[in-house]
């Protein structure tokens, strides 16, 4: 079986790359890793990761292995390739795959590594299985993706270092952090430091409405009423206004307000970064057993999900459920669209829980 990493890196790669290696190397089969994502795979870049232990004679993985688990980013690289997105290029991957002797393959990602997966599946018939690894947590039918919770306390350490500061000059504070296509890291960055507000793209908020919808907000919080000291807004990026110009309209609009300063911080790739926590180094090497469980036995077209429903189909792991790719990717269409039960969901608890405007 052939192993690939495909889009934007996630915390946690690698200890899903450890987990699916040691278990194909147990169960006595040749794993190599594709270096590069899709575009690798195109161009046949493939090196061993297990070898043959001297002493028992079986397979093991290479001495590296071990070592990177609990490191970010992923050892074998990655990237976006524009050359998949061509059904010849598509084809050649297939036939390099082939002619290699590979007979499987993993795919750990976001949605696009999914839809990179599906088609050498649904066009080419190949042996394919993915683990869904995205810091965004955009991916359908997993409440949870490798990378995520790492991410999570990124933000949360970086939020808890502004609101120190922001509450010592009397500020309000526009928080930008990662999401695309989906709010999920703003959403739940939000509930975790007690933020004010949160703009998500799912809402796609009208530049006007926002920055009044934020200056009664700040008027508000500042008031002799209240005598807040900070005020924190969280931003995902996908959000069509520009943080740097947001700031601007808003300070202009609560430039009568003395002592009280609107500032930004765009997070931006800090947040992708650093060593994997405990919970995605555990859900990655989760994911990494039953994803190669089922290549083993047989199955492909799917991907592994942590799921407490009683849809998809069961698994060794009571928390992991194999889901049909292009079910998959229906449910990521919903989420990146808003229209997602489960991502309704997450916004009506955040505004339970907590109180603050989700728009």
């Amino acid at each position: 079986m052939a192993v690939l990493t495909s889009g934007g890196d996630a915390p946690g790669m690698n200890a899903a790359i450890v987990s699916a290696v040691q278990v194909a190397a147990s169960a006595g089969a040749e794993v190599v890793g594709v270096e590069g994502g899709y575009e690798g795979l195109i161009n046949g870049k493939f090196r061993p990761l297990v070898q043959t232990d001297p002493h028992s004679g079986g397979l093991a993985p290479i001495p590296e292995l071990p070592r990177v688990g609990g490191q970010g980013g992923t050892m074998l690289g990655t990237g976006r390739s524009t050359r998949f997105f061509d059904p010849e290029h598509r084809r050649h991957a297939a036939r390099v795959m082939r002619d290699s002797g590979v007979e499987a393959l993993l795919v750990i990602g976001g949605n696009g590594s999914m839809e990179g997966a599906h088609a050498l599946w649904s066009e080419h018939g190949l042996a394919v299985v993915g683990i869904p690894a995205s810091i965004d947590n955009d991916i359908g039918h997993s409440r949870e993706s490798v990378g995520v919770d790492t991410a999570l306390n990124t933000i949360l350490d970086a939020c808890d270092r502004i609101s120190d500061t922001a509450r010592s000059h009397h500020r309000a504070f526009i928080v930008e952090v990662m999401g695309r296509d989906c709010g999920y890291l703003a959403l739940a960055g939000a509930v975790a430091t007690g933020a004010d507000a949160v703009l998500l793209p799912e809402k796609n908020p009208e530049r006007t409405e926002v920055v009044k919808r934020l200056e009664r907000l700040v008027r508000h919080s500042f008031s002799g009423r209240r005598q807040k000291r900070r005020v924190l807004v969280l931003k995902a990026e996908g959000v069509k206004i520009p943080t740097e110009a947001l700031v601007a309209e808003l300070s202009e609009a609560v430039a009568d307000l003395q002592h009280v300063e609107v500032r930004a911080t765009v997070l931006g790739h800090i947040v992708r970064g650093g060593n994997p926590t405990f919970r995605d180094r555990m859900l990655a090497s989760r994911f990494g057993l039953v994803a190669v469980q089922a290549i083993l036995a047989g199955r492909s077209g799917v991907m592994v999900c942590w799921s407490t429903s009683d849809r998809g189909e069961p698994t060794s792991d009571a928390f992991v459920k194999l889901f049909p790719l292009d079910s998959v990717l229906q449910e990521t269409q919903l989420l990146t669209e808003g229209t997602s039960d489960l991502q309704n969901e997450r916004i009506h608890r955040l505004e339970a829980i907590h109180g603050a405007m989700a728009f």
